[in-house]
């Protein structure tokens, strides 16, 4: 593959389906979901919650409506949740588990590294019962990989204690799994091991997987149930869904293939260090860079044809299957050739 065009790595979601996906789309056998249910919606449900090791799955749009449907759920208006500091549910979903959930939200620092909770925590912040006018918590949120953390990867070791903590302080447990693929592949275990004890549990398709859209919600028989009720309130109910369902089978088949965006996430890490950058070598496919001008290190990046995010004070760059290694080597001959730090330093 060849590049001319300005290289995008915003994100993972900018891929596009390719011809194999496409095709799949155009052959589904369809049906109306809200009636009788889709087949290949149901197919798709039926796979996900086998890889998510839960009871069933719900295809949702998004990843966005797949948390705050299980968030509907989980709080009785008022209630306060926990969740790691700069977690999407927080920063990225424009305050809606406050606006339709109704849950208070509670930020917790991440004291076991970038996106990683500590028990001890958890623990505190959960409190115990007080008289009938105190606060009530009664939920964790967890996020697997932590995306403002850089894909930063939560071991299975420290879910499970998280869980084990949460369940001991009387919380529900929700995993917003979005990039819960790229944690697998990571760690080397199946997505599965990844949501041990967790109540519900979110997954994107459409991230790196190459689905153009959609997510699934997986839980128990009674939460999913409960959850196309409540898809269906928020205006997510699905007549031909199968002609999507199709793309996210598919999608499913390529988790494997994540490993190779990883591989490239840390060449690209590795060559923006070599150029100078101040880089934190990455578990996944984002690699959050420093710089010390970060509005102009983005102007610089897009005059040299490469396309990149702020993210928690930090240039954000996510590799995903449609930037192949050359794709990267490119990127960083015209890092290199721009030398945006230099010209930082230069303009101040």
């Amino acid at each position: 593959m060849t590049y001319s065009a300005p290289i995008d790595l915003r994100s993972d979601t900018v891929t596009k389906p390719d011809d194999r996906m496409r095709a799949a789309m155009a052959a589904a056998e369809v049906g109306d979901d809200v009636l009788d249910r889709d087949p290949t919606m149901r197919a798709l449900e039926e796979r996900a919650a086998a890889l998510l090791g839960t009871a069933e799955a719900l295809w949702v749009p998004s990843g966005t409506m797949g948390n705050i449907i299980a968030l509907m759920i989980h709080l009785r208006r008022g209630d306060r949740f926990l969740a790691a500091k700069d977690s999407h549910v927080l920063q990225n979903e424009l305050g809606a588990p406050a606006w339709l959930a109704g849950g208070m939200p509670t930020e917790l620092p991440c004291e076991l590294g970038p996106g990683r909770l500590a028990p001890e925590t958890v623990r505190a912040a959960a409190g115990t019962p007080g008289p009938y006018y105190s606060l009530r918590t009664s939920l964790l949120c967890l996020e697997n990989t932590h995306n403002a953390a850089g894909g930063a990867v939560v071991p299975i070791e420290e879910h499970t204690r998280l869980v084990a903590t949460a369940r001991q302080a009387g919380l529900r447990v929700h995993l917003d799994g979005a990039r819960i693929w790229n944690a697998s592949v990571a760690l080397e275990v199946p997505p599965a091991a990844l949501t041990v004890g967790a109540d519900s549990v979110q997954a994107c398709l459409s991230k790196g997987l190459g689905a153009p859209v959609g997510s699934v919600l997986g839980g128990s028989a009674e939460l999913v149930a409960e959850a196309r009720r409540v898809r269906k309130m928020l205006g997510g109910g699905i007549r031909q869904g199968g002609v999507l369902a199709a793309a996210g089978l598919l999608a499913l088949e390529r988790v494997g293939e994540l490993a190779e965006d990883h591989a490239n996430a840390r060449l690209l890490a590795d060559g923006l260090a070599e150029l100078g950058w101040s880089v934190r070598r990455p578990q996944t496919n984002i690699v959050l860079a420093g710089a010390p001008d970060l509005e102009l290190a983005l102007r610089r990046l897009t005059g040299a044809g490469v396309l990149a995010t702020p993210m928690a004070g930090q240039v954000r760059f996510v590799t995903h299957r449609d930037v192949d290694r050359a794709g990267i080597v490119e990127v960083l001959r015209r890092v290199e050739q721009e030398d945006v730090l230099r010209n930082q330093s230069r303009a101040s």
